[in-house]
């Protein structure tokens, strides 16, 4: 297979193992389990994880005299263990068998981007010179969301006797996977039960603590026969340690139940150079599940309907092969091979199966435990990217945001404000889920977390709902669910905004932007900052949106509306007036960060660098040294380049035009410069960010931005961070980099806007869109042009803005088009 589509690591290297197993998770957008070895339990360098999208718990901790809740994803019955060991005729079986023991001489473990699967192979060789190779192949069902499957395969090199393998389900498991949160209650799961059933079949059945959700899984091991498998492959019990029988003639695999686990034992007999193989088939319910009566009995059917090892194989690739039509993005050379790794993991969290489902986007995948699972901003960076794929999807994670909007609304009230104030972190209920402390593992001190005062979040939301509509054209779905939460949170802002005489502006006091360095002013005793850039202009967008969604309704649907939420048309009025006269503060010519922003201490940087080497956590370095990023020029991630992210420059400088401001080409670029040298890039997202804004101000320095987002998890540059989930949003947002930001695609007015700014490293590129009526709009840009094919669908021809010229690319036909010369 091309390396294109494939993603290897040759040797065993237990210092990176839980990178790789991060990486090599496979999923189906309802659960996902981390490539661990299935021989080898928790601890040491590995971490199986199991996670159901949506499966949360809420636990109580004492941290330095405090109750403090946290609500977790939670971390659910292992279904992966499988192990073996050597059970040579007339001889005592060997020691169990892992990557892990010293008789291990080969291992190598491929994904198999293209068909979905996960390939470990591992050669053994014993102290008397017997070898045993091992070859497992791993699936999570993409076709069935509820299975999943390991088919290993034993081959004897010049030896005979047979291979004990024991196979089962572990429910003793803890969320420990990030040592931040190891003080803090970790134990999710409760009331386990364990069974047997005909045919090879144990189920374990158990409950999350706090929100009652009953979790089941049911597994089948049986030994394979066919190509692989060996004639002789029989199954039966095992001797007692230290016997001489490989096996015997009653073909019965002999289940074991414990109070948390349920474990099947065989052995496979083997001849020299022969191989036999054994299967394990697993079904994962919960009883959030709909239609079905009791997700044990659901499991157990489940298992016992489902196909062999090879129909199960077939179903799963041709389910793969179905996504990988409806989203193809190609990209040569490494670049290329880096985006479609993020490609499938995006897919595996967020697949067709998730627009069933009432969840949202988790910041960092169903990959592990870090942030605990929550849903943050980050759909700000994956929808544009799902709404020219599948809408689907992009419209069920809107559904999240809508049916918690009532608890956004109790949020302002108790805030004393107006309108839906949306958390930080949400997770099952909608209510705020930021912790209170959080640990700098550099100093060991808990401190207190103000990011919950990041309002922003509600922006986001709105500009998600503005452009899902305008990618799809679906105004049934603006005019209802989307216009109620665009005005709701566009009623948050106006009432958060207070009018200033003195500067004769409405200003937005104590809140939190992206860059999360800065929470508060230097040695002041309150928290938050006043009128962040980010904050405000994106506040201004959303008022005046919703203002203009309200003028464009139905007088009917208006009326409806603004009954059912209790706003009175007199507020409009002063939507807009605010959204006139929103405060952006500016110092020496540039647009500040926020108010006071450029009275702030500059950082010595290049001491810093000196110093520590790597400073992308700044804020861990300073407050381990008892200062604070608070007191400096330094940002995580520069709020005002956001805006460049969000906004085309056109539309940006019609922003600020509106706010009272000319945003000219050299204001802007003086901006960049300015942010671009004063940022620690201690998010995933500011490279992406950077690439994305420097692609059309400085050209030739983007590449080292985009360089950068593109290995930020396969390379862990982030030290340790990617072993704890992927960064979901980064990786979404460098497909949407090449998707949008290289070619400047807007969707609005019923047509594709294009205004290419492309990087020599990516000036060559294919992308397949959904716009609207059309499911299969090829884009590609080759060198200075650009070409453009629309399906004969028997639908209109799609309308193209291109360099202030306008095309209609006819059903049926491709036109290529030239781009327009580089500014």
């Amino acid at each position: 297979m091309a390396r294109a589509w494939t993603w290897s690591y040759e040797g065993y290297d237990p210092a990176k193992e839980r990178l790789r197993e991060a990486l090599c998770t496979l999923g189906n957008g309802y659960f996902a389990t981390r490539g661990a070895a299935s021989e080898t339990p928790a601890g040491g360098p590995h971490y199986p994880g199991t996670y159901v999208a949506g499966c949360y718990n809420r636990l109580t901790s004492s941290v330095q005299d405090q109750q403090v809740e946290n609500e977790d994803m939670v971390n659910l019955p292992d279904w992966l263990p499988l192990r073996y060991r050597i059970h040579p005729a007339g001889a005592p079986a060997g020691p169990w068998l892992s990557p892990d023991h010293p008789y291990l001489v080969d291992h190598r473990q491929s994904l198999d981007l293209r068909g979905g699967t996960l390939t470990r192979r591992s050669v053994y060789e014993d102290g008397t010179g017997r070898r045993l190779t091992v070859e497992q192949e791993r699936l999570v069902h993409m076709g069935d969301p509820h299975l999943a499957a390991l088919h290993t395969v034993f081959t004897a090199d010049g030896w005979a006797g047979g291979v004990e393998v024991e196979s089962g389900i572990d429910g003793d498991v803890r969320n420990a996977g990030v040592a931040r949160y190891r003080d803090l209650a970790n134990r999710h799961l409760t009331g386990w039960e364990t069974g047997t059933e005909p045919e090879s079949t144990v189920w374990l059945r158990c409950r999350t603590v706090e929100s009652d959700i009953t979790v089941a899984l049911a597994a089948r091991t049986v030994a394979a026969r066919g190509p692989g498998a060996g004639a002789r492959a029989a199954i039966d019990e095992p001797e007692p340690a230290g016997g001489g029988r490989a096996a015997g003639r009653d073909h019965r695999a002999r289940p074991r139940q414990m109070p948390r686990a349920v474990v099947q034992s065989l052995v496979l007999p083997l001849g020299p150079d022969e191989s036999a193989a054994v299967d394990k088939t697993v079904a994962l319910y919960t009883s959030r599940d709909p239609a079905i009566g009791s997700p044990r009995q659901a499991a157990v059917s489940a298992v016992r309907r489902a196909p062999a090892y090879p129909g199960l194989l077939a179903s799963h690739h041709r389910a793969w092969a179905d996504l990988w039509q409806q989203v193809r993005l190609d990209v040569p050379g490494e670049p290329g091979h880096i985006l479609r790794m993020h490609l499938f993991h995006v897919l595996q969290t967020l697949s067709p199966h998730t627009a069933e489902l009432d969840v949202g986007v988790p910041a960092r995948g169903l990959h592990g435990e870090a942030y605990r699972g929550h849903v943050f901003w980050d759909e700000l960076f994956v929808l544009p990217f799902l709404n020219l794929h599948f809408p689907e999807v992009s419209r069920g994670l809107l559904d999240y945001r809508y049916r918690r909007l009532p608890a956004a609304c109790r949020a302002a009230h108790e805030a004393g404000r107006a309108g839906a104030m949306y958390p930080w972190q949400s997770a099952d209920e909608g209510r705020e889920e930021t912790q209170e402390l959080h640990l700098n593992p550099r100093s060991g001190r808990w401190l207190a977390d103000r990011s919950r005062l990041q309002h922003h979040v509600g922006s986001a939301v709105a500009y998600n709902v503005w452009q899902y509509c305008q990618a799809t054209g679906d105004t049934e779905y603006l005019y209802s669910k989307g216009a109620e939460m665009m005005l709701q949170i566009a009623r948050f802002w106006a009432d958060s905004a207070s009018w200033d005489d003195g500067l004769g502006k409405y200003r937005i006091l104590g809140v939190v932007g992206p860059d999360e360095y800065h929470d508060a002013y230097p040695d002041a005793l309150a928290a938050g900052l006043d009128d962040n850039t980010y904050t405000n202009v994106t506040a201004a967008w959303v008022l005046a949106r919703a203002g203009e969604l309200c003028r464009d309704l139905p007088d009917s649907r208006c009326r409806q509306l603004l009954d059912r939420i209790g706003l009175d048309p007199a507020e409009l009025a002063r939507w807009d007036d605010i959204s006139h006269r929103l405060h952006v503060p500016y110092h020496r010519g540039v647009i500040s960060q926020f108010a006071g922003y450029g009275d702030l201490a500059e950082l010595d940087w290049e001491g810093y660098r000196a110093r520590y080497g790597d400073i992308r956590r700044l804020d861990r370095i300073m407050e381990a040294e008892e200062d604070t990023v608070n007191r400096y020029q330094a940002s995580k991630q520069a709020d005002v380049l956001m805006l460049g992210y969000l906004f085309s420059p056109q539309e940006l400088a019609a922003l600020f035009r509106r706010l009272g401001h000319e945003l000219d080409d050299d204001t802007w670029r003086s901006t960049v410069d300015y942010y671009v040298a004063r940022t620690s890039h201690g998010s995933t997202l500011s490279s992406l960010v950077h690439a994305w804004v420097l692609a059309r101000v400085h050209r030739d320095d983007a590449w080292t931005y985009c360089e950068e987002a593109l290995t930020g998890d396969v390379a862990d540059i982030q030290d340790g961070t990617t072993e704890e989930g992927i960064h979901l949003g980064a990786m979404a947002g460098t497909l949407d980099f090449v998707q949008r930001g290289m070619t400047g695609l807007e969707t609005r007015e019923d047509a594709l806007w294009l205004s290419p700014a492309t990087l020599p490293q990516l000036s060559k590129f294919r992308v397949r869109l959904r716009f609207r009526r059309h499911w299969d709009v090829d884009l590609r840009i080759r060198a200075e042009r650009l070409r453009i094919a629309v399906p004969d669908d028997g639908r209109p021809g799609v309308r193209v803005v291109l360099g202030g010229h306008t095309y209609v690319i006819a059903p049926g036909t491709a036109r290529w088009l030239e781009l327009p010369a580089a500014e």
